[in-house]
C-alpha cells in the first residue's frame, strides 16, 4: 500500500479524498493555486505544494507542476478526483514515465472511453445501444447545419471533451444550431483546451441513468447499482439518488450487464461510470463513459456500503476486489443535493464572495435517517470566479425514499449559508414538490416545472400558519429576554399582550396568545387566524435556526434579523416577517410602498464575470432575442439576448473586462 499519494484536484473532492486516505492510514499531499492559498483542502493534508495562478490552465491543468510536486514530495501516487487533469491520458502517460502511480483506469481505457467521439464509436462495435447521431469531428457551423438536418431536430450539440454541462447546447432550430454550434465550440476551448464538438439525436423526455462500475487489475468487473440523475440544469446534475425510482430489476440488471461488458472490453481498472440515456419505455441508450470518481459518487457509497475512493486506491496498488457481484446488495435509498455558489431568483446565475456564514447539519444518524456532508469550504471562505461553484454535496439515507427525501428536505432547511446566493431555497423546493416525490422525473423537469425561472413560493393558509407561529414566538422570545435585563433605561412594557399581528410578506396574520409562557424552551398555545396550535420550542435569540413544533409539525426553519423584523426561510418559502400589535398594524398598513428603479432602458451584468463578446454596436437596431453580449463566468458562456426590439444606445463595457453583478453594460434608446 502506498505511504503517500498525491490530490491533483481541489475543493469538496480533495477534501473527500483526502478523508480516506487517511483513515487508511496514507499520507496526503495538497496542491494549490493562488486562489487556494487558504483552501480547506490546504489545511486538511499533510503536505501543501503551491501550484501557479489562479486560472485552472496556469495551475491544476498543468501536468509538469503536478509531477514536480510528487517528486518534491515524495508522493507514490496521484488521486486526480474528478474534472481538471482526471480524463487526460497524456497525463497518466506522464506519471508512469516518472514511476508514479495513477488512481485510476490505464491510458488505453482513458481514450477509449474518455473521448466522447471515440467512445460511441467504440460502444457501436462492441454492440452497446447508442443514440443516433454523426460521431466525426465538425469543422464549421454550415456543417453542422447539414448534420443536424440529416438527423433531424432537436439535437445535442457537445464538446467532445466535454463534462459538467460545459460545451453542450440543445438545438430545436437551424438558428440555434448554428448558434449553438458555436457557443459549444468555444466554451469547449476554453474549458478543455480542445474544440471538437459531435452532434447526436436529443431523446425527447429522458432519464439520464447511470451505472457505476469497480474493477481491478485481475479481469474482476462489478456493477454497483444505478444512479438516477435527471434533476439537471444546463445539462449540469443539481440533486441524484440511488437506487432510480423508475428502474426495475431486469432493466437494472441489463444495464448492469452491458456496463460490465464495456469496462471488460477496455480493460478497465478502478471505477467507473457508465451514463445512459432511458426513455419512456425503459429503452436505454449508451451515453458516455465516465473513467473516473463521479460528483455523486456518496448516494452509491451509501445504498452499498462500499467506500469508492478506497476501492480506487486498493485498485492501483495493485489489490484484488474484496467482492463479487453477488456480493453486492443495494440497501435503502440515498439522495444527493449539490449545493451551488447560485442565485437561484435570477435564472441561477452564479454568485461570488465570502462565506459571512457556513453551518451545515450535523453528519450522523437522526433518528432513521444518516445525513452526510461533502464539502471543501468553511465559514470565512471566498467563493472564488475562477472555480465551479459547488459549495458543498449535501447526502441523506434512510431505508425509503420517502424517508430520505423527509430527511434531506429537513437537512436543507437547516443548512445556514450566508454572505452569497446559493440555490438552498431551490432544493428545499423541490423535495416538496409533487413530481419529485412521485419519481416521475425527466432531464427536462427543471425546464418544464419552472418554464418562467423558479420565483419566490407564495405560502398556503397551512404555511402561512406555521411561518406566523415561528415569527411570533422568536419575537415574544425576544421581547422576554429584553425584559428580563436588570440595566434597562426604561421600565418593562408590563404584562404580556394577548392579541397580535404577524404581518407576512404583505399579508397580515391575526394571532392571540391563549395559554403557556414565552421562556427558553418556549411552550405556548397560539391560536392563529382563527386555529389553535401549540408552539414549542428552544430558540435563543442570535440562532439561525428555529427548531421546534407547531401543532405537533416538527418544523426547522432559518430566521435571519431585519430591521424591524426578520427574514424566514422554510421549504422553499422565502418570507419578512413583522410583529405588530393590532394598532400597529392598522398604521403600517398606510406606509407607502417604495418602488424598484426602472431598469427597462438598461443590460445589466447578471453576474459577476469576464465580457467574452459584445456583438452589436451603437446606434444599431436589434429585434427581440437577437445576441447583445455573451459573458463568462465560471466557465459557463451566459448569452444576453434582448427581451423586445430596441435600439442600443451607449455601450459601457468592452470584451475583456470583468464586471461586477448589476453593472451596466449598455443603455438603450
Amino acid at each position: 500500500m502506498f505511504k503517500k499519494i498525491l490530490i491533483a484536484n481541489r475543493g469538496e473532492i480533495a477534501c473527500r479524498v483526502i478523508k480516506t486516505a487517511r483513515r487508511m492510514g496514507i499520507a496526503t499531499v495538497a496542491v494549490y493555486s493562488d486562489a487556494d492559498r487558504d483552501a480547506l483542502h490546504v489545511e486538511m493534508a499533510d503536505e501543501a505544494v503551491h501550484i501557479g495562478p489562479a486560472p485552472a490552465a496556469e495551475s491544476y491543468l498543468v501536468a509538469e507542476k503536478i509531477i514536480a510536486a510528487c517528486k518534491q514530495t515524495g508522493a507514490e501516487a496521484v488521486h486526480p478526483g474528478y474534472g481538471f487533469l482526471s480524463e487526460r491520458a497524456s497525463f497518466c502517460e506522464a506519471l508512469e514515465k516518472e514511476g508514479i502511480v495513477f488512481i485510476g483506469p490505464k491510458p488505453k481505457a482513458i481514450e477509449a472511453m474518455g473521448d466522447k467521439i471515440e467512445s460511441k464509436k467504440f460502444a457501436s462495435a462492441a454492440k452497446v445501444s447508442t443514440v443516433p447521431g454523426h460521431l466525426g469531428v465538425i469543422d464549421n457551423a454550415e456543417q453542422a447545419e447539414t448534420i443536424a438536418a440529416e438527423i433531424g431536430y432537436p439535437v445535442m450539440i457537445k464538446a467532445s471533451a466535454g463534462g459538467g454541462g460545459k460545451g453542450m447546447r440543445i438545438a430545436w432550430t437551424r438558428d440555434e444550431g448554428r448558434d449553438g454550434f458555436d457557443r459549444a465550440r468555444s466554451e469547449a476551448r476554453s474549458s478543455f483546451g480542445d474544440d471538437r464538438v459531435f452532434i447526436e439525436k436529443y431523446v425527447v423526455d429522458p432519464r439520464h441513468i447511470e451505472i457505476q462500475v469497480l474493477a481491478d487489475a485481475h479481469g474482476n468487473v462489478v456493477y454497483l447499482g444505478e444512479r438516477e440523475c435527471s434533476i439537471q440544469r444546463r445539462n449540469q446534475k443539481v440533486a441524484e439518488e440511488a437506487p432510480s425510482p423508475f428502474l426495475d430489476e431486469a432493466t437494472r440488471a441489463a444495464m448492469g450487464a452491458q456496463s460490465v461488458a464495456l469496462a471488460k472490453a477496455v480493460d478497465y481498472q478502478s471505477a467507473g461510470t457508465v451514463e445512459f440515456i432511458v426513455d419512456r419505455d425503459r429503452n436505454f441508450y449508451f451515453l458516455e463513459m465516465n473513467t473516473r470518481l463521479q460528483v455523486e459518487h456518496p448516494v452509491t457509497e451509501l445504498v452499498t456500503g462500499i467506500d469508492l475512493v478506497e476501492q480506487m486506491i486498493r485498485v492501483a496498488a495493485g489489490e484484488k476486489l474484496p467482492f463479487t457481484q453477488s456480493d453486492i446488495r443495494l440497501d435503502g435509498w440515498a439522495v444527493e443535493s449539490r449545493i451551488y455558489a447560485e442565485d437561484p431568483y435570477r435564472n441561477f446565475l452564479p454568485s461570488i464572495g465570502r462565506l459571512t456564514r457556513y453551518r451545515p447539519p450535523t453528519e450522523g444518524k437522526v433518528g432513521n435517517a444518516v445525513i452526510r456532508n461533502d464539502t471543501g469550504v468553511f465559514e470565512g471562505a471566498e467563493i472564488s470566479m475562477y472555480y465551479d461553484p459547488m459549495i458543498a454535496k449535501l447526502c441523506t439515507w434512510a431505508p425509503t425514499r420517502a424517508e430520505a427525501i423527509e430527511a434531506m428536505g429537513e437537512a436543507l432547511d437547516g443548512f445556514v449559508v450566508d454572505g452569497i446566493e446559493h440555490n438552498v431555497p431551490f432544493l428545499t423546493a423541490l423535495m416538496k414538490h409533487p413530481r419529485w416525490r412521485d419519481g416521475r422525473l425527466s432531464t427536462g423537469f427543471i425546464a418544464e416545472e419552472y418554464p418562467e425561472g423558479f420565483a419566490p413560493v407564495a405560502p398556503d393558509a397551512t404555511q402561512q400558519a406555521v411561518l406566523a407561529a415561528v415569527a411570533l414566538s422568536a419575537s415574544l422570545i425576544e421581547a422576554g429576554r429584553r425584559e428580563r435585563f436588570s440595566d434597562r433605561l426604561r421600565a418593562p412594557t408590563g404584562g404580556l399582550r394577548r392579541d397580535w399581528t404577524v404581518k407576512l410578506g404583505d399579508d397580515y396574520v391575526p394571532a392571540s396568545l391563549a395559554d403557556g409562557h414565552q421562556t427558553i424552551p418556549f411552550d405556548m398555545d397560539i391560536e392563529i387566524a382563527g386555529s389553535l396550535a401549540n408552539v414549542v420550542t428552544d430558540w435563543r435569540p442570535g440562532d439561525a435556526v428555529w427548531r421546534g413544533k407547531v401543532a405537533r409539525q416538527a418544523v426547522v426553519a432559518q430566521i435571519r434579523p431585519i430591521l424591524n423584523g426578520m427574514r424566514i426561510d422554510w421549504q422553499g418559502l422565502s418570507v419578512l416577517a413583522k410583529v405588530f400589535i393590532p394598532r400597529h398594524a392598522e398604521l403600517d398598513r398606510l406606509m407607502p410602498v417604495k418602488l424598484p428603479p426602472d431598469t427597462s432602458k438598461l443590460l445589466l451584468c447578471p453576474m459577476p464575470g469576464l465580457v467574452v463578446s459584445i456583438a452589436v454596436a451603437e446606434g444599431q437596431e436589434v429585434k427581440a432575442g437577437e445576441t447583445l453580449a455573451v459573458v463568462e463566468a465560471m466557465k459557463m458562456e451566459n448569452v444576453l439576448r434582448a427581451e423586445r426590439d430596441l435600439v442600443v444606445g451607449k455601450i459601457n463595457a468592452k470584451a475583456g473586462e470583468s464586471l461586477a453583478v448589476d453593472a451596466v453594460i449598455m443603455e438603450f434608446a
